[in-house]
């Protein structure tokens, strides 16, 4: 009586403190299948006291790892107040109601059932494992289940997988209520097409649905058992081969028909067949189908026919973007089976073997045509190549071409090849002034055509052309842009305009020009001299007197030749010193420097006196035309070679006959200026080669 007044006591100093132990989570009814764990969960709350569970009202203990009972354990954390009932293996003695109870707090938690289920074991067929019938005469099949089977198994009857109706069930009852057996019965009457068949008995129940299954086989009268041959079994393409078709059957064989992949061979009688194999017998069997009065039966065969590879797919030509994955597949058909290899076209290295190829990541430079070869057979016969394009979109390419140089003012042209995949949106020409993408604008036009095919190893391409009319410095000095573009990006080139000058074509032209011109003239000089030599042999030496013409002078001799009567007949020449100003007037210069002090010399000639006093002259040449200076032969007086040409004497010159012509200087009276005779030109003393005689005293 103190424990139980202590316990209440506790429990209503507990209740008072703060809130009563009670069930957070209680055990329910749990199904378990035989050999399996159970689990019953226990959750306390508000209670740290001892916890314990019942089976069938028989406590198991207050311990967690509940001695004597080595299939029992408590997990959880106890703190927490979680007390679960563990159970492995279940077995059948487990089945019972179990209860969760928090003794120091007096709660019991509702009761849960365990129930175990007991799977079927297989089923029995009577007659089984093969049941001999006769087609047409009814008959039953026999099923049966035995075991502690729980619950009760179900019989069903099954042919390829379909359930069969028309079969009834019963079951044997035997003492306490527990089952012995279970039978079920199928009825049926056996045709020709159930010899042979297959028949299942399955046994399913909640504790295995899925069910466990038992087969037979059903022999009946049947019809012919086939057997197909053929010789040779292997054989090369083009070799004769005979198939023999043997066949036992119940009743006996009544006939054969011989068919090729399908299709009947037509002709054919008899167990006996003779065909020549060709590559088709390899994939198209052979069979043969014998039949008798129950049924038939069909029985096929392929040769091995050894062939050279054949091709029965071609590689199909893509197109990809820039950085996507391209793969080519190819199929070869053969026996034995041929060596298919991947190449480029125009290389050797094998890039893949089998049917497919496949490129990671293609880029630009994997664009081109591939290869796919199959090796020939072991005869050598067969083999062969198929080919595939692979185009691989990217920005376009552009390149320039070779354009000729262009001269200043004048045409010129400028070309760009453009490859692209897919094909260029527009293909554009810039400058500084400007752009130009077709048609033309002031003195540019712009072309495009297609490129040759094949054109530089690579695809189909766009050469695009720009003309220049008349070309200015800037297009020479500044370059043209040739740029495209497609969806995947853009591409260009730079190209500078060559120039070609006309100035060493001129200058050669002009040196040739100048050359001929010069050899031209020494030619005709040459000529005309010797032509004038001829001439004055024949005719002597003529030197001209200035002033001395037919008409054309109104002085005579003697004005010509001042007042020399003292010193005889003289004759003036020019001198490179004496300078004529503006007014005709002789403007002299001191050859001695300024050592005399004087203006000029005059150089003189002693020509000798006529008979009289008078300055002898020649006789006249008639070489001269009316209207010019009268020229005079001295030939026979100063023994003068005749020069090569005559100056006039208009011109201030007068050709020096001789060396030794002018040898002796006369000196002068006075250093004034001489008097010249109007129109007497000056003499360039200088112009005479230097006498050999001793040089002139300029000290007196």
């Amino acid at each position: 009586m103190l424990v139980p007044a202590l316990l209440v006591l506790l429990f209503c100093f507990r209740a008072r403190a703060g809130r009563s132990p009670h069930f957070l989570q209680q055990p329910e009814d749990l199904v378990v299948l035989l050999g399996e764990e159970a689990r019953l969960p226990c959750v306390l709350g508000a209670y740290r006291g001892l916890v314990q569970w019942t089976k069938d009202g028989l406590a198991l203990g207050g311990e967690r790892d509940l001695p004597g009972w080595s299939r029992y354990w408590i997990s959880g954390n106890a703190a927490s107040g979680q007390h679960d009932l563990h159970i492995r293996p279940v077995e059948l003695e487990d089945e019972a109601s179990y209860e969760c109870q928090a003794t120091q707090a007096g709660l019991r938690s509702r009761p849960a059932q365990l129930h175990v289920l007991v799977p079927p074991e297989a089923p029995q067929v009577l007659g089984g494992p093969s049941v001999s019938l006769v087609v047409g005469v009814p008959a039953n099949l026999t099923c049966q289940s035995r075991g502690d089977a729980r619950p009760i198994p179900e019989l069903l009857w099954f042919r390829d997988g379909v359930r069969l109706e028309g079969t009834t069930f019963h079951q044997n009852l035997l003492k306490e209520g527990t089952t012995g057996s279970v039978e079920s019965t199928l009825f049926l009457t056996p045709s020709s097409h159930d010899d042979g068949a297959t028949l299942v008995c399955r046994a399913r129940s909640q504790a295995l649905p899925t069910g466990r299954d038992t087969a037979i086989t059903l022999s009946l009268q049947y019809p012919p058992v086939v057997t197909l041959s053929a010789e040779p079994q292997t054989v090369q393409e083009g070799e004769k081969v005979t198939f023999l078709c043997q066949a036992t059957a119940q009743p006996p064989v009544t006939g054969y028909r011989w068919a090729k992949g399908g299709s009947p061979v037509l002709g054919a009688r008899g167990p006996r067949l003779e065909v020549v194999a060709d590559a088709s017998f390899l994939t198209e069997p052979v069979s043969c189908e014998v039949s008798n009065a129950v049924g038939s039966a069909n029985r096929s065969t392929a040769l091995d026919v050894l062939f050279g590879p054949i091709l029965k797919a071609k590689p199909e030509s893509m197109s990809v973007d820039v950085g996507e994955d391209a793969s080519f597949s190819c199929a070869w058909r053969g026996n034995p089976l041929p060596r298919v290899t991947w190449t480029r076209r125009g290389g050797a290295q094998v890039l893949s073997s089998g049917p497919t190829l496949r490129l990671q990541s293609v880029g630009p430079e994997d664009a081109g045509d591939y290869v796919c070869r199959a090796e020939p057979g072991l005869l050598g016969l067969g083999g062969g190549t198929a080919e595939a394009r692979l185009t691989v979109n990217a920005p376009p390419v552009v390149m320039a071409l070779h354009s000729a140089p262009a001269f200043l003012r004048g045409p010129a042209r400028l070309q760009c090849l453009v490859f692209s995949s897919p094909a260029p949106e527009a293909v554009v020409w810039s400058w500084d002034e400007g752009f130009l993408e077709a048609g033309s604008r002031g003195r540019f036009l712009v072309e495009t055509f297609p490129a040759p095919e094949g054109y530089r190893g690579q695809g189909p391409g766009l050469i695009s052309v720009l003309h220049i009319s008349g070309t200015q410095e800037s297009d020479f000095s500044s370059g043209f842009n040739c740029s495209a573009r497609n969806r995947l990006g853009e591409g260009g080139t730079r190209i500078r305009l060559g120039r070609r000058d006309l100035l060493p074509t001129v200058q050669m032209v002009a040196g040739v020009a100048a050359a001929a011109t010069t050899i031209l003239i020494v030619i005709t000089g040459v000529a005309l001299c010797c032509w004038r030599h001829t001439s004055f042999s024949k005719q002597k030496n003529l030197v001209r007197i200035p002033g001395s013409s037919d008409g054309s002078s109104s002085r005579g001799p003697e004005e010509e030749t001042g007042s020399g009567e003292e010193r005889g007949p003289i004759v003036h020449t020019d001198h490179s010193d004496l300078v004529l100003d503006e007014e005709g007037a002789l403007d002299t210069k001191d050859p001695t420097n300024g050592y005399y002090k004087v203006r000029g010399v005059s150089v003189s000639l002693s020509l000798g006196e006529a008979p009289g006093g008078g300055l002898f002259l020649p006789p006249s040449s008639p070489l001269g035309l009316p209207g010019t200076p009268t020229f005079y032969d001295f030939n026979p007086h100063l023994d003068m070679v005749p020069p090569c040409r005559l100056y006039r004497a208009r011109a201030g010159y007068l050709t020096t006959p001789h060396p030794r012509a002018f040898t002796n200087y006369i000196k002068p009276t006075s250093f004034g200026p001489p008097e010249l005779a109007s129109g007497t030109p000056p003499f360039p003393y200088a112009a005479f080669p230097m006498p050999s005689h001793p040089r002139l005293q300029t000290h007196v």
